[in-house]
């Protein structure tokens, strides 16, 4: 029998990426109202933070405040990702825009790596030559951060698990809480010792301690963007559990991605043996152990009575 080729795993569910009749919500959209409400209470804590940093003359306040910024840049960008992923695809954009997910964490993680190098050089500037801080002032700003930042922490919780882009805020919140914290300590410290260079050291730390994690959210978008394979996923043990479906001689042109942080997506092309006399039901068999063993629902297999390159070998 010459078989044709067969395209998408057949599980009762359409693969449109997002057309009518796709039944999974993306996790960035599952998560918007939370993520709206994060948004403006973010943006109001961030008015206060810059405020309260120039009032107080508090680097560590500021450094707080700017890490905030990249809050709200991240939950704005979040958002946008919402909307733009609820666009179904199109004639430029077969795939639709999920990938914008992505592109935002790239985007998030880049602009805290140049917020955090801003805050190092202001440090070293002020250890050189501590200034005076208001304590009161730069306490009482820290504590209202502290408690929102822990409200938008509990509210974006449930989504960090499932979205790059959730993730990315969900970090970058948590890492303002525990700038909150070092805020209040170096406050506290400065008001009972009168050390000013406790500030500036706040604002070292602080901008250590974000770095690795931010590095860590880069390296993943940009992994996504490059088309890699999503983490969990081995492709020689896919390969493997392909090619020992009845009926199948071999695979090749073997590729495995994804367009967000969930949902691989895989091509193959699978040579039948001589034998196989139903090229359908190799196909179905090969796309159910695919979505049972390997969590893949997305599957374009190309069945093949002959492999595919045989024709330009022999021309």
């Amino acid at each position: 029998m010459s078989a044709g080729h067969a395209h998408e795993s057949g599980h009762g569910h359409a693969h449109d990426h997002g057309g009518p009749g796709h039944s999974h919500v993306p996790a960035v959209i599952k998560h918007e109202k939370p993520l709206w409400f994060a948004f403006w209470l973010t943006l109001l804590v961030l008015l206060v933070e810059i405020a309260g940093g120039l009032l107080s003359n508090s680097l560590a306040l500021l450094s707080d405040a700017a890490h905030m910024m990249t809050d709200v840049a991240s939950l704005g960008i979040s958002l946008f990702a919402v909307r733009m992923s609820r666009r179904p695809p199109d004639a430029r954009r077969s795939y639709g825009y999920a990938r914008m997910e992505a592109i935002g964490a790239f985007i998030n993680s880049s602009l805290l790596f140049v917020v955090a190098g801003y805050i190092l050089f202001e440090a070293v500037q002020r250890l050189r030559a501590p200034e005076a801080v208001a304590t009161t002032g730069m306490l009482v700003v820290a504590v209202i951060g502290l408690l929102a930042n822990l409200l938008s922490m509990k509210l974006l919780a449930a989504g960090a698990g499932e979205s790059l882009n959730v993730k990315g805020a969900y970090l970058e919140v948590w890492s303002d809480m525990l700038g909150s914290l070092g805020v209040i300590a170096g406050a506290a410290l400065i008001h009972f010792t009168g050390w000013g260079w406790v500030d500036p050291v706040v604002a070292v730390l602080l901008g250590l301690w974000v770095l690795p994690r931010t590095f860590v959210l880069l390296k993943q978008a940009a992994h996504v963007l490059m088309q890699g394979v999503p983490d969990g996923v081995d492709v020689g043990a896919v390969r493997d559990a392909m090619q020992a479906v009845a009926g199948v001689a071999a695979v090749h042109d073997l590729h495995v991605w994804a367009l967000g942080s969930k949902e691989p997506i895989l091509t193959a092309h699978v040579l039948l043996c001589e034998d196989a006399t139903d090229a359908d039901a190799v196909r179905a068999a090969v796309a159910a152990e695919l979505h049972e063993h390997f969590g893949i629902g997305h599957a374009t297999l190309q069945v093949e009575s002959r492999h595919c390159g045989a024709a330009k070998m022999h021309a």
